[in-house]
């Protein structure tokens, strides 16, 4: 067993401590929303439930391997509404087979598509997949259009009779009612402000998954590193340095800086310097310009089985 997996669950404090700040600045805030205001409200609100996201994604690497019912407990409050915490968890872990990074079949958080889906699809889907593919859009079109997709594959998936799918969206209904049920019959702020600073809080998250995956020939060189250690480094529990988390993703968030300060040139020279100084300087340079195409450069339907190469330098 690896150190990691033997520690203790109080040695988590950090992440429990930040988990319980959220929970309780979220109850604060919904029930003083009319003495506070909806413009301060709502934004404070989107970066507690962007948190509270990032704090899910440190749980299902973290915690619940270890501590099943715990890790599903602590994080069972659905506050950002959208997205079941089962499903996420089971397509994370999925998306963590680094061979398959940003193929659109089989990374089910690729925002890449085949050629040959991309020739067929309406004019107008293209054109705001296109937007969706700028900063700016990711962050105003992103939320609905990740929704959208999500959504149409889990309904398609239950169609076919996938259990664990149609469980995880059983389970998400409780999640999301304890949520309402409190918005509704406790708290003072309107539901449609609410379901606004959920979107808003997604969006915040879209800052951080916009460039995290490349297309590249090679696995290595797929995941990037933002050396950032501002208040989006911390809103995103650390995981700009993501091909540091990709490498171990058993390594909580308070320690993955150190990890990369300490082997830099390691990670570095392992993802061929896929690299960003700061989120200041991915605004700078993607805010309103295309990164990439949405058509996958690599993969088609011909070459599905046989990509261009995903083996390590």
């Amino acid at each position: 067993m690896s150190a990691t997996a033997a520690r203790p669950l109080h040695k988590e404090w950090p992440t429990l401590v930040l988990l319980v700040s959220v929970y309780a600045l979220w109850l604060a805030l919904t029930f003083y929303s009319a003495t506070l205001g909806l413009a301060l409200t709502i934004p404070v609100l989107a970066v507690l439930i962007a948190q509270h996201s990032s704090i899910q994604h440190e749980t299902l690497h973290i915690i619940e391997p270890r501590w099943p019912i715990i890790g599903l407990a602590i994080v069972f409050p659905a506050i950002g509404l959208y997205i079941p915490y089962i499903r996420f968890r089971d397509a994370h872990l999925e998306h963590h087979k680094n061979e398959n990074l940003t193929d659109p079949y089989d990374d089910p958080e690729s925002f890449y598509l085949c050629a040959e889906i991309w020739d067929k699809l309406p004019a107008l889907v293209r054109l705001a997949l296109h937007a969706n593919n700028t900063l700016l859009g990711r962050m105003v079109l992103g939320p609905l259009v990740g929704q959208i997709a999500f959504m149409l594959s889990d309904y398609r998936a239950i169609v076919r009779g996938d259990r664990t799918v149609l469980r995880a969206w059983l389970v998400h209904i409780p999640a999301v009612a304890v949520v309402l049920c409190w918005l509704i019959a406790v708290s003072t702020m309107p539901l449609w402000a609410y379901l606004l600073s959920a979107y808003v809080g997604l969006s915040l998250l879209k800052i951080r998954t916009f460039l995290e995956h490349r297309a590249h020939e090679t696995e290595n060189g797929r995941s990037v590193i933002v050396e950032d250690r501002g208040p989006l480094a911390f809103l995103f529990l650390n995981n700009n340095f993501h091909a540091a988390h990709h490498a171990h993703p058993s390594v909580p968030w308070y320690d993955l800086p150190k990890l990369y300060r300490t082997q830099r040139q390691k990670f570095l020279t392992h993802n061929l310097d896929y690299r960003y100084r700061s989120y200041k300087g991915v605004f700078r340079a993607y805010f309103l310009r295309i990164k990439e195409p949405v058509e996958h450069p690599l993969w088609t339907l011909k070459n599905r089985n046989t990509p261009t190469d995903k083996t390590q330098p």
